[in-house]
């Protein structure tokens, strides 16, 4: 134990050793201690060492620390101290601080060297792939580290190992699986590094379910919008796809393409992105280019392309495309993205055309895009993609360059001018001050013509108003006037490469070109001018090959004023231009700067298309030409020969094949007459052979008369039966068809019975509907009856209250009639008062009289409503207006008796008045109470 204190740093009683010597010391310790425990702390102390002694440590346990994890794999402490010693001693990920000035060159030659000591047996390596299958975390963890260290070191050497290896791969998919964060994530860096530059691991691991799992994880870690773990597996995806047809053939069959639609779902907020989601996003979208690349087989290509239009990827990269504040770099990758999807499909470059930015008045996004490239306050990187997005958009689709180029010409162009077209853009765009937007505007128009000999004639119709006064010149005119005023360079190669596709293999635009008498001698003097790499040479040759015309001018022209040699030089000088090298690599314009600029990819082809007729066509003379002549016409010659013996030919063919035909119907007329004499053979054989049975039979002439007779009885009997079988098959067929009659009969009617229980059952139906509605209907009348009936009874109650009030009223009336007797004034005005109240009430009786008689009219129409739905309806609404009328006169009655009660009190104030003592309940009440009072009081005081 004082000998570890000593190396982990604690104090000890005597001086402290080197640190070679304490590696000396625990590498003996390792490889002779007996006890577990003190190998585990001497594992650990080289743990500790490892990372300042790295080299020592190598050099001397690295032998120990592989027999550990041979002998000692029960115990996994010790196996993950020995792991993260060999990680610490291959890996060359150190820290900042620990790193030397002039030591990052003999660190890696240090890890590379440890790796090769390692990996020289390969057991070590498959021993490394067992302990990453442990689960436990100290185990496997430095496991999973130590093998992309080696990867990273020795990446082939240890690829082959891994490879060859009964299930290494899979071992380590499994990872990718693990619930623990920590491993999975350093799984997908160890995958990153084995899948390098390796297809055939590439594919091990796509058919392990690698694209399921990746896809899985980025989903779980928020898509684009998520960390570094998403931008390592965006990485993994990028090695298994990119350059591996195979892989990608996988990817789409197992339709994840259709998965990475969410990638792009981005919200309308787009300010404040994060320097990870930039990145992730950067990914995903190369991703997307890796299936759709140029490069990949035309039909893989295509398969992916009509993926993503089914799937809405397009669509929602062109929602990215026309967004606002999306980064300029993820809007840049973007354009070229949606470039290479709609590259050559029709499909998707018919939906491109039809996107619309969201602008008032809305405005298409090619014409957004073309404003963009042709601002020269745009940056380039974003200018150079808008370009290869036209270019793509135009790339093999014959309709959108219709489209294009219709916007130039005199009878689609908006007279209002309220829009600005991709024509007029692509016009303002070639003849601005801005060099680069000359070279973009004429290298885009140059694409709207390419290989479509119908548009380059049309647009030989567009005029341009130079100036006021002047009268219009063609575009073609002008852009010849712009290359004689001596312009920068850039504008004068994009102008000629323009003129150079317009021109070749198209007769027509090289007479109006030539109609200008300056443009042969300008052609022709422009190589003269200098060294600088201008096409010029190709617009000259363009000219001359398309058009025989002028064969000897031209070549003449050639002759004298430039020389054949110098021509041809100038003209392969083209070809081995650095920027013309860069240009024919790739479709894609990519420019390290605005200078560069100067082949379009496209034209390179044109170039390397014509450059051999050219040359052979500069070294012909007048003789070559008079005997390509002769040459010629004994070609043609030689053509009317054969043409005529091949009619011959024909003929004879036409002969032989009606010969053969009628050989054929002759052979099997053949072949049946030949079968029909082989069996009347056969037949005479048969009767002469009976005939020879019967005579031996009969042996005697007279008996062989009889008999004669007597078969001739045996086929007559033998005739009678067969016409007697005849006669029953004709009955029986006789009886057949007339069951059949019947038969059809029977089906008939049972098809009528079908028929007609089918209308039954629509009617019943159709019935059963009519009374289900019908009785709810009556239902619904009854109810209503139902209501006015009670309504009705409360009115005969309130009727009956009413008649009970006067009939009280008429009592106290007679209980007035004597105390009204004593004065002759109060008798009359008495008398004038109850002549009133009986003539009320008289009314109030005939009132009574008539709503109880409308009560049993009533009744009576309610005994009756239940006949029919449609007399209910009609009564239900008389009902209703009685009803009201009752109302009415109720409120009537309340109006009379109120005004009743206020003639009655009148009187009695009146009668109290006259001093006539009248008693109300009230005060009748009150005065049995006064008089109870008052016999209490006597008893009290006797």
């Amino acid at each position: 134990m004082n000998f570890l204190r000593g190396v982990m740093g604690g104090p000890s009683a005597g001086p402290q050793p080197s640190g070679a010597e304490t590696i000396q010391k625990l590498c003996d310790r390792v490889a002779s201690s007996t006890l577990l425990d003190d190998r585990r702390d001497a594992v650990r102390a080289l743990k500790s060492l490892s990372k300042k002694y790295r080299l020592e440590v190598g050099i001397q346990a690295m032998e120990h620390l592989i027999h550990v994890l041979q002998t000692d794999r029960s115990d996994s402490e010790i196996i993950g101290y020995a792991l993260d010693t060999l990680y610490n001693v291959i890996s060359n990920d150190l820290e900042e601080e620990e790193q030397e000035e002039n030591s990052p060159k003999q660190v890696d030659d240090l890890g590379s060297q440890f790796t090769e000591i390692f990996i020289k047996q390969q057991e070590n390596v498959t021993l490394l792939l067992t302990l990453v299958e442990e689960f436990d975390f100290h185990v496997r963890w430095p496991g999973v580290k130590l093998l992309t260290s080696l990867l990273k070191q020795q990446g082939p050497q240890v690829q082959q190992i891994i490879l060859v290896s009964p299930m290494g791969v899979s071992r380590l998919m499994d990872l990718l699986a693990d619930s623990r964060e920590v491993i999975r994530n350093d799984g997908v860096l160890l995958l990153q590094q084995l899948t390098k530059s390796n297809a055939a691991i590439q594919k091990i691991v796509a058919f392990e379910n690698a694209f399921e799992r990746l896809l899985d994880i980025i989903t779980e870690e928020g898509n684009s919008d998520g960390g570094i773990v998403v931008e390592d597996c965006l990485l993994l995806l990028q090695n298994l796809l990119k350059n591996n047809n195979s892989n990608q053939n996988f990817f789409k069959e197992g339709s994840y393409i259709q998965r990475m639609k969410p990638w792009f779902e981005v919200g309308d907020d787009n300010c404040g992105w994060s320097a990870q989601k930039v990145t992730n996003l950067h990914l995903m979208l190369q991703l997307v280019r890796v299936l759709v690349s140029p490069t990949n087989p035309p039909g893989a290509t295509s398969s992916c392309q009509k993926a993503m239009f089914h799937c809405g990827l397009l669509q929602q990269l062109c929602t990215i495309l026309m967004a606002t504040g999306v980064p300029a770099d993820i809007l840049t990758e973007t354009i070229n993205t949606v470039s290479e999807v709609i590259r050559g499909c029709q499909m998707n470059q018919d939906y491109f055309a039809s996107v619309n930015a969201p602008s008032n008045p809305p405005r298409p996004a090619i014409v957004v895009l073309l404003m963009s490239m042709v601002n020269e306050r745009q940056p380039f990187v974003l200018r150079c993609a808008v370009l290869y997005c036209f270019q793509c958009f135009l790339y093999k689709n014959q309709k959108g360059q219709g489209e294009i180029v219709s916007t130039l010409l005199p009878s689609t162009i908006d007279a209002t001018g309220n829009s600005v077209s991709a024509g007029q853009l692509l016009c303002g765009g070639l003849f601005s001050t801005d060099s680069l937007s000359n070279w973009c505007a004429a290298v885009a128009l140059a694409h709207a013509l390419q290989e479509n000999a119908t548009l380059k004639e049309q647009l030989l119709r567009v005029q341009l108003a130079t100036s006021i006064g002047n009268p219009p010149v063609s575009l073609l005119q002008q852009c010849t006037n712009i290359l004689s005023q001596g312009s920068k360079v850039q504008t004068r190669v994009g102008l000629l490469m323009l003129l150079c596709t317009w021109l070749s293999n198209c007769s027509i635009a090289v007479t109006h070109f030539l109609h200008n008498p300056a443009n042969v001698p300008f052609v022709s003097l422009a190589p003269a001018r200098g060294g600088e790499p201008l096409p010029w040479q190709s617009l000259g040759l363009c000219t001359w090959t398309s058009h025989n015309i002028k064969e000897d001018k031209l070549k003449q022209l050639i002759e004298k004023r430039i020389g054949r040699e110098n021509f041809i030089e100038k003209l392969g000088f083209i070809s081995k231009h650095e920027l013309y090298s860069r240009a024919a690599q790739k479709p894609q314009p990519s420019f390290s700067s605005p200078d560069h600029m100067m082949f379009d990819h496209e034209f390179t082809k044109l170039v390397k298309e014509l450059e051999g007729v050219i040359s052979k066509a500069i070294y012909k003379s007048s003789e070559e030409d008079k005997k390509e002549e002769e040459v010629k016409k004994t070609l043609e010659q030689h053509d009317n020969i054969v043409t005529h013996y091949k009619k011959v030919i024909r003929e004879q063919d036409q002969e032989l094949e009606e010969l053969k035909q009628r050989v054929n119907t002759l052979t099997s007329q053949n072949e049946q007459l030949q079968a029909t004499v082989t069996q009347q053979v056969s037949q005479i054989q048969q009767h002469k052979d009976q005939y020879n049975l019967l005579k031996v039979q009969l042996g005697k002439d007279t008996q062989h008369h009889n008999s004669h007779s007597d078969t001739f009885q045996m086929n007559g009997i033998q005739v009678e039966e067969v016409s007697k079988l005849r006669d029953e098959l004709e009955e029986w067929k006789n009886k057949h068809e007339v069951l059949q009659g019947q038969l059809r009969e029977k089906d008939s009617v049972i098809e009528k019975l079908k028929s007609s229980q089918l209308e039954i059952g629509t009617t019943e139906q159709s019935s059963e509907t009519s009374k289900s509605g019908s009785l709810e209907h009556n239902n619904e009348l009854q109810k209503e009856l139902e209501m006015l009936r009670t309504q009705v009874q409360l009115q005969a109650a309130e009727i009956s209250k009413l008649q009970m009030e006067n009939q009280k009223l008429q009592v106290m009336n007679a209980g007035a009639d004597p105390a009204l007797g004593d004065s002759g004034a109060v008798a009359a005005n008495s008398s004038e008062l109850e002549g009133r109240l009986e003539q009320e009430i008289k009314e109030l009786k005939s009132e009574v009289k008539a709503l109880s008689e409308e009560k049993e009219s009533l009744k009576q129409h309610l005994d009756s409503s239940s006949s029919t739905v449609a007399i209910l309806q009609d009564e239900k609404s008389k009902l209703q207006q009685e009803v009201a009328e009752s109302k009415k006169e109720q409120d009537d009655l309340l109006v009379l008796l109120a005004d009743q009660d206020q003639k009655l009190s009148a009187l009695k104030i009146k009668l109290k008045d006259l001093g006539v003592p009248v008693e109300d309940e009230d005060d009748i009440e009150s005065g049995d109470q006064g008089d109870e009072d008052e016999d209490g009081d006597e008893e009290e005081q006797d």
